[in-house]
């Protein structure tokens, strides 16, 4: 069905890779401590779900069945590369921070379930709608992420100071231990969200 406003809408909250599915949580919680780092690695995936995914979707008819996950592999891993490279040479300080998670963004079940579950099943619009959706929901997610635990750790979102030199900051939130919290409360957030709502709806 030719619907790519639901499918580009679904990821943003519905079907949220890192609140609602609870995929891609290696680098939600690896790299989240700051908000320009979620904010550069939901960017870097969102570039590879749509470019990975308008492919597929436009030579899903000529890759044997047999070997699609091979060849979806190869196909992310490409766009993977130029993403890896135009880190490296553009934002060479973001790249060095975010490190092996960049190359490891090939086997995020995000993309891979998304090319497997979608594009090679769907129209190329649908596909791009969807991959669109996924990829800014994630990003959002990251940077919402990043920017609490920016914040309460340090004191300052993206770079700049908001609470001042008063302010000694949370080391839990400088820490893996922060991701799994702040997470935590935040899928509890959208828990009761979603049933304040659903419960109007009646």
């Amino acid at each position: 069905m030719f619907q790519p406003t639901k499918d580009f809408l679904k990821g943003l909250w519905k079907q949220n890779p890192a609140f609602r599915l609870i995929l891609g949580m290696c680098p939600t919680l690896a790299v989240t401590n700051m908000a320009v780092n979620g904010l550069a690695m939901g960017l870097a995936t969102l570039f590879v779900l749509v470019a990975s995914g308008i492919i597929i979707s436009i030579i899903k008819g000529l890759i044997p069945s047999k070997v699609r996950i091979p060849c979806y592999i190869v196909i992310i891993a490409s766009f993977v590369t130029l993403a890896d490279y135009f880190l490296a040479a553009f934002y060479t300080d973001i790249h060095k921070v975010l490190g092996l998670y960049i190359p490891l963004i090939v086997v995020n079940c995000i993309i891979l379930g998304r090319m497997e579950a979608f594009a090679s099943k769907n129209p190329l619009l649908n596909s791009i709608a969807d991959a669109f959706g996924m990829g800014l929901g994630f990003t959002w997610a990251l940077v919402l992420l990043g920017s609490v635990r920016e914040l309460l750790g340090f004191g300052t979102l993206f770079g700049a100071t908001l609470l001042g030199s008063w302010y000694p900051g949370m080391l839990v939130m400088k820490l893996p231990t922060g991701a799994f919290i702040t997470l935590g409360l935040m899928i509890a957030l959208m828990n009761i969200i979603n049933e304040k709502v659903r419960s109007t709806a009646q």
